[in-house]
C-alpha cells in the first residue's frame, strides 16, 4: 500500500485515523500499532511476523540492559548512567540486538546477491560443478532496511544511556511499526520520539500542518516525480541516445528521486503530525549544496546522521589522524551504498561519494587558502551527483559505464537514438522538467512553507492537492523508488 493511492487516501487513512482518534488514550498506541501492521502486511502478511520478531528481540534486549529481573514490576525504570562500565549482561544484550538485526537484514537483502556472485566466481575459476544454481530466490521484505536500523538505534541508545528503556511492549511496537515512516523512512531514532511516546498529545496545529505536508508531498510525487521518472526510464531503457538525451535523462532522474523521496518524507512527516508525532526534517535542499560534504548534510538526513553517529564516530571518526579519517569515510559510504541495494552498482555509488568526501577533506586547507570564497561550486557539485546517480539508476555496471561515456560524448549513440527524443521532448515533459528545476532552486522547502498557514497558502495547498488527485486518476506509473530498499 502506497501513500499516493486511492486505497490509502480514501479508505485506509480515514478509517485508521477515525479509529485512532476515537480510541481511549490508554489504548491509542495499540490501535495505531494494529493499523500499522495492517498497512505493512497488506502486500504480504508474512512480512509482519518478521518485523514482530525484530521488535520483540530489541524490546527484550532493552529490558535486559536496564533491569536486574525481567519480571520485576516496571514502576520505576531508571535510565543507564552515561558514564561507568557496562556489565557483561548489558554488553551481551547489545550484541544480540545488533547481530540479530544485521542478520535479518543481511539474509533477506543480500542472500541472492551472495549466491549470484559465488556462482559467477566459480564459473570464472572453471569450477561449474561447485555452483549452487539455486532455483529459489529470497523476497526482500518492504522497509526492512529502515525498521532494522530504527529498532537497532533503540538498543544502542539504551546501552549508551541516551534513552530510557520502554517497559510497555505495545509502546515499543508502536514506535517500530508506526505506518507513516515504516516502509521508506525517515529513520526515526528512539531518543527523538521517546518523550512523545510517553506524552502523546495531538493538537489542531499539528494536524493542520500535517495536512499541508501531506498535500504538498503528494503534489511532489504525482505532479513532478512521476513525469520526471517517465523521462528517465525512457532514456535509460533506450537502445541508443544522444549526449543531450543522456544529460536530460540523468537530470530527470535526479529530479525524480529527489521529489519521490522528499515527497514521501513530507507525507510521512505530515501523517505523523496528523497523529500527534513530530518527526525530524529529512531533506534540506540537497541540490543547493556546494560540496559533496554539504550534500550529505542535506540529503536523507535521517540516514546520514544514523551512519555518522552509529558507524562513522564509533570507527574513530576524524579523531585518529587524516589517513584513518579517509578510510572511515570510505568505509561508511561503501556500506551506505550497499545498504541501498544488493548490487555492485550501489557499492560503486557509495565508493564515488566516499572518495569525493575524502578528497574534499584532504583538500580543505588548500581550498580555503587558494580558492575564492564565492566560487560557484554548486554546479560542479550537481554534476558530480549526476554522474553518481547513473550508477544508482542503471541496471548493470556495463550500462552505467556506457551511459557515463555518452554523457562525455564517447561511444556511439546508436541507430535508434532519435526514437527516444520523440517521446521525452514533448511539451508536457519539458514543462514538468522546467517546473521541477524551478521548485528545487527557487521555492521554499515544505518545512519552512508550512510553519504558518495563511489563507493564500491554504488555497495553494488545496489546489496542489486537487491537481494531484486528478493526475492520480490518469497515471498508471506510480512507483516509490525507496520502497525497494
Amino acid at each position: 500500500m502506497v501513500f499516493s493511492s486511492h486505497l490509502f487516501l480514501f479508505y485506509f487513512l480515514p478509517l485508521a485515523g477515525l479509529m485512532i482518534y476515537a480510541a481511549p488514550r490508554r489504548v491509542r498506541h495499540g490501535v495505531l500499532t494494529l493499523a500499522s501492521y495492517v498497512f505493512y502486511g497488506w502486500a504480504n502478511p508474512l512480512f509482519v511476523l518478521l518485523m514482530m520478531a525484530s521488535t520483540l528481540i530489541d524490546y527484550v534486549c532493552g529490558l535486559v540492559m536496564t533491569r536486574e529481573h525481567l519480571l520485576r514490576p516496571p514502576a520505576d525504570e531508571a535510565p543507564l548512567a552515561i558514564g561507568g562500565e557496562r556489565s557483561k549482561r548489558q554488553r551481551t544484550a547489545l550484541i544480540v540486538s545488533i547481530v540479530s538485526n544485521l542478520s535479518l537484514l543481511g539474509f533477506f537483502k543480500y542472500f541472492n546477491f551472495a549466491v549470484e556472485n559465488y556462482d559467477a566466481l566459480m564459473s570464472l575459476c572453471g569450477l561449474p560443478d561447485a555452483r549452487l544454481d539455486l532455483w529459489f530466490r529470497i523476497t526482500l521484505p518492504l522497509g526492512i532496511s529502515f525498521y532494522t536500523f530504527q529498532s537497532m538505534s533503540y538498543s544502542i541508545d539504551v546501552y549508551k544511556g541516551e534513552a530510557k528503556a520502554i517497559a510497555n511492549f505495545i509502546d515499543f511496537a508502536c514506535y517500530v511499526s508506526m505506518f507513516p515512516q515504516l516502509v521508506a523512512g525517515p529513520i526515526v531514532r528512539f531518543s527523538d520520539i521517546a518523550d512523545q511516546l510517553r506524552d502523546h498529545r495531538p493538537t489542531l496545529t499539528k494536524f493542520s500542518r500535517g495536512v499541508a505536508f501531506l498535500c504538498l508531498g503528494l503534489g511532489k510525487k504525482i505532479l513532478l516525480a512521476n513525469p520526471c521518472g517517465k523521462i528517465a526510464d525512457t532514456v535509460f531503457d533506450a537502445a541508443g541516445h544522444t549526449v543531450l538525451d543522456a544529460w536530460y535523462g540523468v537530470t530527470a532522474y535526479a529530479f525524480q528521486i529527489y521529489f519521490d523521496f522528499s515527497g514521501y518524507s513530507d507525507m510521512a512527516i505530515g501523517l505523523g503530525l496528523m497523529l500527534g508525532f513530530v518527526f525530524a526534517k529529512n531533506f534540506d535542499s540537497p541540490y543547493h549544496s556546494r560540496s559533496i560534504t554539504e550534500f550529505w548534510r542535506r540529503w536523507h538526513l535521517s540516514l546520514s546522521s544514523w551512519l555518522r553517529d552509529y558507524l562513522y564516530i564509533p570507527l574513530g571518526g576524524s579523531r585518529k589522524g587524516p589517513v584513518r579519517t579517509y578510510l572511515n569515510l570510505a568505509t561508511v559510504m561503501l556500506l551506505g551504498g550497499l545498504w541501498h541495494g544488493a548490487s555492485w552498482n550501489f557499492v560503486i555509488w557509495g565508493g564515488l561519494h566516499g572518495s569525493v568526501l575524502a578528497l574534499e577533506r584532504a583538500c580543505k586547507p588548500w581550498r580555503l587558502r587558494v580558492l575564492p570564497a564565492r566560487l560557484p561550486t554548486m554546479p560542479l557539485t550537481f554534476v558530480i551527483v549526476l554522474f553518481s546517480w547513473v550508477f544508482f539508476r542503471a541496471h548493470t555496471l556495463s550500462e552505467s559505464l556506457h551511459f557515463c561515456g555518452r554523457m562525455l560524448g564517447l561511444g556511439q549513440s546508436g541507430p535508434t537514438a532519435g526514437l527516444a527524443g520523440g517521446l521525452i521532448y514533448r511539451p508536457y515533459y519539458l514543462l514538468t522538467f522546467l517546473l521541477a528545476a524551478l521548485v528545487i532552486w527557487r521555492t521554499p522547502q515544505t518545512w519552512d512553507f508550512t510553519r504558518r498557514i495563511t489563507w493564500p497558502k491554504l488555497a495553494f495547498i488545496l489546489a496542489i492537492f486537487g491537481l494531484a488527485l486528478m493526475a492520480l486518476t490518469t497515471q498508471s506509473y506510480n512507483p516509490f523508488i525507496y520502497f525497494i530498499f
